[in-house]
């Protein structure tokens, strides 16, 4: 599995650098790796187990791309989040399958979690984009005529690519030293 999480840091790190300098996670890069990775691993169960192998691991793919993309999804249909990074989140899960590609998500918004705050402090608009948050999530509790509207202009936007990098290179990171502390063992 170490090399899918390899060529998933891979991924991640392009992803990040045409995040960074045009505010874009081009599809074909996504496409291209959701198809490799969705072949790859059929190609890989096809060798280890035959056919039925290899529609296993290629389901299993599936799984993982649905599994990673839907917490993203769900966010970008309430505007919180850009289909790039929906299309991102896809790929690593196929690539990564259900339960390592949840956990490079999980790293993902941790790092998210961290960086976006770091980056508001630097630019100096943390604590107004505090406030615009509390705002916003009391709106429920308010009366119809007293919620707040924010306007445009006064939402923080965050590229994504980054933290998914982080948070992808953290589980290879979590499941290399995993993978080197068990061949340790006697």
């Amino acid at each position: 599995m170490l090399h899918f999480l390899l060529g998933a840091t891979l991924l991640a790190a392009c992803a990040a650098w045409t995040d960074l300098r045009r505010g874009v996670i081009p599809n074909a890069l996504t496409f291209i790796a959701f198809g490799a990775a969705l072949g790859t691993h059929f190609v890989r169960g096809t060798m280890a187990e035959g056919i039925a192998g290899g529609l296993q691991e290629a389901a299993l793919s599936l799984a993982g791309a649905v599994v990673c993309a839907i917490v993203p999804l769900f966010m970008f249909l309430r505007g919180a989040m850009g289909a790039g990074d929906v299309k991102l989140f896809a790929a690593i899960g196929a690539a990564l399958h259900p339960l390592a590609g949840l956990e490079a998500v999980t790293y993902s918004f941790v790092a998210a979690s961290v960086i976006a705050p770091a980056k508001l402090a630097w630019e100096g608009t943390l604590l107004r984009t505090l406030a615009n948050t509390v705002a916003l999530a009391t709106n429920p509790l308010r009366a119809k005529g007293k919620k707040k509207e924010l306007p445009a202009a006064m939402r923080a936007w965050f590229r994504l690519g980054p933290a998914v990098l982080a948070g992808t290179a953290a589980t290879l990171i979590v499941h290399a030293f995993e993978a080197s502390s068990w061949r340790s063992v006697p």
